[in-house]
């Protein structure tokens, strides 16, 4: 995978587990074996294990070999891989603006950028996809026509807990249950993913940033998207919202046509085949 940081930097990072993937996506055999995997049944027994004191001897070697600093992290000593997992950070160690005509990274991760055309489709990693499948719902879909859609992907070695991007009054979460998957960008490849993946999202209405739809995507082995606030109510940003459990998982974030001017470099790298590398408040895009 191809990534540049804010500051321009190159980063060609293709690791194990893309190359797997790869390969395993490229068999008709190996996918159907995949899907097998995806089944409820088999998410249940390894958030299972990953809650399990067993579970714990495999945290130091995964923080080593991800390239995780644990100074960064309240916690030192964990009961099991889920609670390394979903550690939480020092505040220290993320920057969050406090104004309201900034829209924030809601999580660490590497983010992909797209106008949604007219027909209100966006393209991630040569598949496309409609925001009114995303959303399964055609009216909201259309109230974000011409905007944009910001994708963040989060890999293991990133901070798994996210925040509200932005002020305002969120609504009420909407859970779309699907067949749990792999959200790795080499899938797309080779079959379209979100359409097979549980997901969740609310809106948050900002009295300067319009409305903001901001929905987390779960993924192979990711059995539980945890939200903190379930029903509608007041926001502000850099507020936890959630977290995932172990797994790689996907955050996106649409804006209003005309609202958020969306940061040029994000959309610049994602025209030229890179992902750009933020941390958790970021800036995504400045009001209009």
């Amino acid at each position: 995978m191809k990534y540049r940081d804010r500051f321009g930097a190159e980063f060609d990072d293709t690791t194990s587990q893309d190359k797997l993937l790869d390969k395993m996506y490229s068999h008709a055999v190996s996918r159907a074996f995949i899907k097998f995997l995806s089944l409820p049944v088999f998410s249940k027994i390894g958030r299972k294990f990953l809650d399990s004191s067993l579970s714990a001897m495999f945290i130091d070697s995964f923080a080593e070999k991800n390239g995780i600093n644990m100074f960064d992290y309240e916690q030192q000593r964990f009961r099991s891989f889920n609670e390394f997992f979903k550690r939480k950070i020092k505040p220290s160690r993320r920057y969050i603006p406090k104004d309201d005509n900034i829209l924030i990274s809601p999580s660490d991760g590497k983010v992909s950028a797209y106008e949604i055309t007219a027909s209100s489709t966006f393209i991630i990693k040569n598949s496309v996809y409609t925001v009114q499948s995303l959303l399964r719902d055609k009216k909201l879909a259309e109230r974000f026509g011409g905007g944009k859609a910001i994708v963040i992907r989060l890999t293991p070695d990133d901070y798994h807990r996210y925040v509200y991007p932005c002020t305002g009054r969120k609504s009420r979460n909407r859970h779309i249950n699907g067949i749990l998957q792999t959200v790795n960008p080499v899938a797309l490849l080779h079959e379209p993913v979100f359409k097979e993946n549980t997901r969740e999202y609310c809106l948050i209405r900002s009295k300067t940033l319009g409305d903001i739809a901001m929905i987390e995507v779960g993924a192979l082995f990711v059995g539980k998207i945890s939200n903190n606030e379930l029903s509608a109510a007041n926001v502000s940003v850099g507020e936890e919202k959630g977290c995932f459990e172990f797994g790689g998982s996907t955050i996106v974030v649409l804006t209003q046509k005309g609202k958020v001017n969306v940061s040029r470099d994000l959309l610049e790298n994602t025209r030229e085949g890179f992902e750009t590398r933020v941390l958790q408040g970021a800036e995504l895009g400045k009001a209009q």
